[in-house]
C-alpha cells in the first residue's frame, strides 16, 4: 500500500542524505596525506579504513532513509515502513495529543530532531505523524484533509 506511483508527491523527506558515506573514504585520504612526509605510504590498511568505514556508514544510511523516510501523495502518508491511506485521516487541525497516542512509523516516540503533527483518523483515535518540518507536513495534509471554507 504504497500509493500508485503516478500519484504526486505533495512533501516529502528523506531519513538522511548520502554524504557520510564519504566519511571513510575522506578519513583515509587525511591518513594517507599525514603518512606520505613520514615514508612509504601503506596503501592496503588506507584503502581497507576507507571501505570498512563507508561501508558502515552506507548501512547506516540506508536504514535511516527507510526508517525515517516522511512521504505523503494525494493517497497515501507514509512515516518510515508504516504506510496510512489519506483517507483514513479525518482531521489535523484542532487535534490534542492524548497520553499513549499511536506514533507512526513504528516507535514509542517521535524521532529525534522531529516534531509531531497529530492526526485524528476516521476510527475516532489519534496517532502521532511527525516530520523536521512539522508545519509543512500540517498545511499538506490540512490541504488534502479539510476542505476550503470558501
Amino acid at each position: 500500500m504504497t500509493g500508485e506511483p503516478d500519484e504526486p508527491v505533495l512533501f516529502a523527506e528523506a531519513g538522511s542524505s548520502w554524504w557520510p558515506v564519504l566519511w571513510g573514504p575522506l578519513f583515509a585520504a587525511v591518513g594517507v596525506v599525514l603518512e606520505a612526509p613520514t615514508g612509504p605510504v601503506n596503501w592496503l590498511p588506507w584503502i581497507v579504513v576507507a571501505a570498512v568505514f563507508g561501508g558502515g556508514a552506507a548501512v547506516w544510511v540506508s536504514a535511516r532513509r527507510r526508517v525515517y523516510l516522511v512521504r505523503l501523495t494525494t493517497g497515501t502518508l507514509t512515516q518510515g515502513r508504516e504506510h496510512v491511506r489519506v483517507a483514513e485521516i479525518a482531521a489535523v487541525t484542532d487535534v490534542g495529543t492524548p497520553a499513549g497516542a499511536k506514533v507512526l512509523g513504528g516507535g514509542w516516540t517521535v524521532p529525534r530532531k522531529t516534531e509531531a503533527v497529530p492526526v485524528r483518523l476516521t476510527d475516532g483515535s489519534v496517532a502521532l505523524a511527525w516530520a523536521r518540518d512539522d508545519d509543512g507536513l500540517r498545511d499538506a495534509l490540512r490541504r488534502l484533509v479539510e476542505p476550503d471554507p470558501t
